[in-house]
């Protein structure tokens, strides 16, 4: 992922390639999704778009969901919006804070600075900002000032200072989709297809991790209960050779 790659690329710019104390304000929106407001998105739209016909389709599109409020997720059309809603803090944090090692993924935000004092400056400015402006909250447990020695959680990873982990509740789901699957399979509501699609695009998100050994024990349980549906050779097309 070009996120986590960014990450690990301002990490080592500020921290002197670890050598110097480092902080990271880890920050994501409470229930982002549900609390959008599709009035103040509609005025950021309408400031940047002139042509009076699409800002009457997007007018259609927005009165089409069912809620006052929000977007649904997984609909290609809320997807952009969403960015276009926080496109207003992006230029703020640049902008007005200044802050220069600044990443956002969705809603998932991250700012590293040497200073744990500007950190927590940054912190209530950027709140304020928020519900001011985007009418929006910062989540109260996920939102927080973090030493860059401890690892950072994002993007459902753990990232410390020379290895990449995949959360230990990312490895719990997996499990539960795992069982999930092999129901439906049994009962003849997917087919093989969907289930093979699954587990390579599970092993190309983990792989952005340290997770060889980890790829290679779901891969052998998969083997496993869909013995007579997949080789050996399939396996280890799906999970390549370490790098040495």
């Amino acid at each position: 992922m070009k996120a986590l790659d960014r990450f690990e690329l301002f990490t080592r710019k500020v921290s002197n390639n670890y050598t110097k104390t480092t902080f990271v304000f880890k920050a994501d929106i409470r229930h982002y999704f549900e609390t959008v407001d599709p009035k103040i998105l509609l005025t950021i739209l309408e400031q940047k778009i002139t042509d009076k016909r699409i800002i009457w389709l997007i007018k259609k599109i927005l009165q089409n969901y069912s809620s006052e409020q929000g977007m649904p997720l997984g609909n290609l059309t809320s997807q952009f919006f969403a960015n276009v809603y926080l496109n207003e803090l992006d230029q703020y944090v640049k902008h007005q804070l200044k802050a220069k090692y600044y990443i956002r993924y969705v809603d998932d935000f991250t700012i590293i600075d040497t200073s744990k004092e500007r950190l927590e400056k940054y912190h209530i400015l950027i709140k304020n900002f928020l519900q001011n402006n985007l009418a929006l909250e910062l989540h109260p447990d996920k939102s927080k000032i973090i030493p860059l020695q401890r690892g950072i959680e994002f993007l459902g990873f753990k990232i410390f200072s020379h290895y990449r982990l995949l959360k230990k509740r990312n490895q719990c789901k997996l499990k539960r989709k795992i069982q999930e699957i092999y129901s439906l399979y049994k009962q003849h509501y997917i087919d093989f297809d969907s289930v093979y699609n699954f587990m390579e695009g599970w092993c190309a998100y983990a792989q952005h991790a340290n997770t060889y050994k980890l790829r290679q024990k779901f891969l052998l349980e998969f083997e496993k209960k869909w013995l007579n549906e997949i080789s050996t050779k399939e396996i280890n097309r799906i999970l390549p050779k370490p790098k040495k």
